[in-house]
């Protein structure tokens, strides 16, 4: 039977070893609320005259709850993204250097998933992970992260292990990279050829053979952008 390139959801340690800061407490990655302060700082720059103060944030960030919003602030202080302002009773909140650094030098954090839900935007998924992606190897559009796992794409260059980067869209030209989910089961890394009455997911493999479907067979989830590799092969095994 044939064998797809099939993509996980890697333990989320395995992509930078777990790290501790001052008071030895785990740093760990952020959530996708922790995500959206942290770009609302960043974005806003001048949108307060001082370092906005956590009702100010729950404000503008239409957040209900400031107890809720203390918690995603406190992870953030423990990550050394954001700080306190000091020497105010109701002091504000501000970026790190650490952060500050981060986004100078192109820094962007992207979801890292297993799979999308057939219909689902990568929005609604709850339990995701971020992963640091350079520029460079990122579209303007959104995107995010996979696993490969397999070797039928070793003729492209994709390897057993390797992160590949998908912006997120339903549609892709021929001879564009995919990331196909097939019969609302299984999610493939191919190239495509599409024809009205058949879709091609062509393996990059001369020992596997391509795999025909009738379009309604298969969904796009996204398109091929950028590709990482680690050869720390023991941090991912």
């Amino acid at each position: 039977m044939f064998s797809f390139c099939s993509l996980f959801l890697a333990f989320w340690a395995i992509f930078g070893k777990l790290t501790k800061n001052k008071k030895g407490t785990t740093m760990h990655q952020l959530t996708r609320r922790q995500r959206q302060i942290l770009d609302f700082l960043r974005n806003n720059p001048d949108k307060f005259p001082y370092p906005p103060t956590l009702d100010e944030l729950c404000a503008a960030l239409g957040m209900a709850s400031r107890g809720s919003l203390h918690k995603h602030i406190s992870a953030l202080i423990e990550a050394g993204l954001v700080e306190p302002l000091s020497g105010q009773k109701q002091g504000g909140i501000r970026l790190t250097i650490k952060a500050k650094r981060n986004e100078d030098e192109g820094e962007q954090r992207l979801p890292f998933v297993s799979k999308i839900a057939a219909g689902k935007p990568i929005e609604a998924i709850e339990q995701v992970h971020y992963m640091a992606v350079p520029e460079v190897l990122r579209s303007d559009k959104p995107c995010y992260v996979l696993q490969v796992k397999g070797d039928s794409m070793i003729e492209a260059g994709i390897f057993d292990g390797d992160w590949v980067v998908i912006e997120q869209r339903s549609h892709a030209h021929n001879g564009e990279i995919v990331v196909a989910l097939v019969e609302k089961t299984e999610v493939t890394l191919k190239y495509i050829e599409q024809a009205p009455d058949k879709v091609l997911l062509i393996p990059a493999n001369a020992s596997l053979a391509a795999m025909a479907y009738h379009p309604e067979q298969v969904e796009i989830q996204g398109v091929l952008v950028g590709q990482m590799r680690s050869y720390r092969s023991s941090l991912i095994k």
